[in-house]
């Protein structure tokens, strides 16, 4: 018997069966982030905080996070990937229906290079650890290309941790240039 396997971002495979059924129970729609979005966004932070070993280095409060995408002079934007179930073709009305769930997200701003111009800077991207392996990290990703060519910036920069082999193997999909030769610089400012 002949199978058909799908290969994901993150090394996993689905077969075809299991990948349609995936489709019919689920869709995913990617859109540009909302007020209301903060609070489940905030909860994808501190789980990518975890996930990068680094749980109190999150001191953002949410009214400050908030205040900066959605106040007066917003200076990050966000894409956002929700699911939302299907219901099954053999429910009855009384079935109920299922709310959309923020499951990623993408936050960027603008940064400006002397040699190359206005620069999209992505600050974060990251998908749900239940959620990862179903292709919306590229679903995410493919957007954020597709903006930079629409505001016609000149390209897209961001860092990765030089131990997330998931996530290197990911941007390599997309044939980003990865390089080690630049040292990250930070300040501390106390207010």
């Amino acid at each position: 018997m002949l199978t058909w396997l799908f290969c994901f971002e993150d090394g996993t495979f689905l077969n075809l069966f299991a990948l349609i059924r995936i489709k019919k129970q689920m869709s995913i729609n990617i859109r540009r982030a909302v007020k209301e979005d903060c609070p489940a966004m905030m909860e994808l932070i501190r789980e990518l905080a975890l996930y990068e070993k680094a749980p109190e280095e999150v001191t953002v409060d949410y009214d400050h996070f908030v205040e900066s995408g959605f106040g007066k002079q917003p200076i990050w934007w966000a894409f956002v990937a929700e699911t939302s179930s299907h219901p099954s073709p053999h429910g009855g009305e009384n079935e109920p229906k299922s709310e959309a769930k923020v499951v990623g997200f993408a936050l960027y701003y603008i940064r400006y290079s002397t040699w190359k111009g206005q620069r999209m800077y992505l600050e974060d991207l990251l998908v749900t650890e239940e959620m990862r392996g179903k292709g919306i990290g590229a679903l995410l990703f493919d957007k954020l290309m597709e903006t930079c060519k629409e505001k016609k910036y000149s390209g897209m920069a961001w860092q990765v941790l030089e131990w997330n082999e998931p996530a290197i193997n990911f941007y390599k999909k997309f044939d980003a240039r990865l390089d080690g030769e630049w040292i990250n610089c930070s300040l501390e400012m106390e207010n």
